[in-house]
């Protein structure tokens, strides 16, 4: 199962007297990507590389190595780790000793790797978009329930009759949390797949 990291890692080498720095923090977009990098890359260092991976998109840079050297290895780390929703950025100051490509690769994706390998991790669970109403009373409970089925409340709407609730929920956690929620309100309660408010 893919996953992100919780927060923030880092990992420093030294090879052949390059140092390398790296940095590895979760995304929820590719902008917070490019905001990571340009944040935290250091304009003094001899390259900031990096790679990131949201899904279905992915980016990376070798920024004056060797084309391949660097941000494909980053990239290939991230994979390797089973990572999603991550990016990798790999500063390094020349030490005045060449790597070589094989050397460079070797460099940047194995620092991606250690870096990853080392980093906190949280698995990414594929959850379905639900949409329910409920009563002012009912919302407390409601929301313990669901943070003990691992759904997320995505948004609430107060209304004058009580709250639409917008929610993510895994596949298999579906089931129960609509058994629970009808025990709640007596079988008024109900989960939909499709916002009521826009179903024609």
């Amino acid at each position: 199962m893919p996953s992100t990291l919780v927060d923030l890692c880092e990992y420093r080498e030294e090879i052949r007297k390059s140092r390398f720095i790296t940095l590895a923090a979760p995304i929820t977009n590719a902008r917070q990507a490019q905001d990571f990098i340009e944040l935290h890359s250091d304009l003094n260092a001899s390259h900031n590389c990096w790679a990131w991976k949201h899904g279905d998109q992915y980016r990376s840079s070798d920024d004056g190595e060797p084309g391949g050297t660097a941000g494909r290895p980053i990239l290939s780390a991230i994979e390797a780790q089973d990572c999603d929703q991550v990016v990798v950025l790999v500063i390094r100051w020349y030490g005045g000793i060449q790597l070589g490509t094989g050397g460079l690769a070797r460099a940047y994706g194995g620092g991606a790797n250690k870096c990853l390998q080392g980093a906190e991790k949280l698995p990414l669970v594929s959850r379905v978009a639900l949409y329910c109403s409920c009563s002012f009373g009912e919302l407390a409970l409601i929301k313990l329930r669901l943070a003990d089925s691992g759904g997320l409340l995505v948004n609430e709407t107060f209304t004058g009759n009580g709250v639409d609730l917008h929610l993510a929920l895994a596949e298999e956690q579906i089931a129960p949390l609509q058994q629970q929620l009808a025990d709640i309100s007596r079988g008024r309660i109900l989960l939909h797949r499709n916002d009521p408010a826009t179903a024609k």
